[in-house]
């Protein structure tokens, strides 16, 4: 049986894989299920593909557009990349010009998560809702010393040499972003070394460090226009990278906002608790008026299931 006729069997939808010409480069995207728009937004070192676990659950009432960012997973490397927040941002709306998308809810982690604060701040009338997993903040600064220590000398010199070091201490690394190491999935960790063996890829990630306080700082500024955007904030308890505190403060700017917290997760809850995480998002999703005038169906609708997280 083929994969595609073994996930119709399922009721899952079936999964593309599309491209296009964004800011002169190609921009991969995937693209699953049926019903208004959702766009997903990973992390630093996050691909589409990092949603996995969640897309088909997330997939049931939306059509989800996960793509990679420019200069990561596969889309192109685009050498001298303006990648401050808001370029970013403007790259998702070409994207969404691309696809038809006149109007999107947003989901994004961790760096994904400010790009998406700073579309909502730039470009409102695209942005129905806003569900933010511990997006990158400027109350945060748990992670500082690891930025700063990546534009040194020493730090720009290990992280080239990142996708060669022992799989051991890759798998460590990996493990201490979840909650409970023990919920690592098969293919997660080769997943991200494969982006970053792409020639490009960690250049692409240190310009993005290189200039973390000012985009934060710009992000800070940005922030009272998002006050109406209606928010989900999500957190893992045991978030090693950003502050849960962070995202109290982060609430505030918001007139509708829920902080919702997930036990025992870490900085990952989309791979490591994906039931918990999509059906959040779901839940936040199903109390809106989502309507849109032109769904896009991308194979058979998702039906639920309740395999475990």
């Amino acid at each position: 049986m083929s994969l595609d006729t073994w996930m119709t069997a399922l009721g899952e939808s079936q999964e593309t894989e599309e491209f296009e010409r964004v800011h002169g480069a190609r921009m991969r995207c995937l693209v699953t299920g049926s019903g208004p728009s959702l766009l997903l937004l990973h992390g630093l070192l996050g691909t589409a593909d990092a949603w996995g676990p969640a897309t088909q659950r997330l997939a049931a009432s939306s059509t989800v557009y996960a793509p990679d960012a420019l200069g990561i997973g596969g889309s192109d490397r685009v050498p001298k990349l303006d990648v401050s927040l808001s370029a970013t941002a403007g790259r998702l709306i070409e994207l969404m010009d691309a696809k038809g998308i006149r109007k999107a809810d947003i989901v994004g982690t961790s760096h994904g998560g400010s790009v998406a604060l700073m579309l909502a701040a730039l470009y409102p009338e695209r942005v129905r809702s806003l569900m933010l997993h511990a997006p990158a903040n400027p109350f945060s600064d748990i992670a500082d010393p690891l930025i700063r220590f990546y534009r040194t000398a020493l730090g720009r010199w290990f992280a080239g040499r990142l996708p060669t070091v022992p799989a051991g201490v890759q798998s460590l690394a990996l493990g201490r972003m979840y909650g409970d190491a023990s919920r690592v999935r098969n293919g997660s960790l080769e997943r991200y070394i494969a982006s970053l063996r792409v020639p490009g890829t960690v250049s692409y990630v240190l310009s993005i460090l290189d200039r973390w306080e000012l985009d934060m700082a710009t992000l800070q500024a940005a922030l009272p226009a998002v006050r109406n955007v209606p928010a989900l904030l999500l957190w893992g308890d045991r978030d090693r990278a950003v502050s849960l505190r962070s995202g109290e403060r982060l609430a505030e700017y918001f007139d509708r906002a829920a902080l919702v917290v997930i036990p025992g997760a870490g900085h990952l809850p989309h791979e490591e608790v994906p039931v918990a995480f999509a059906g959040a998002i779901n839940g936040f999703l199903g109390g809106l008026k989502r309507g849109e005038s032109h769904p896009t169906v991308h194979g058979p609708r998702a039906a639920a299931r309740s395999d475990a997280a």
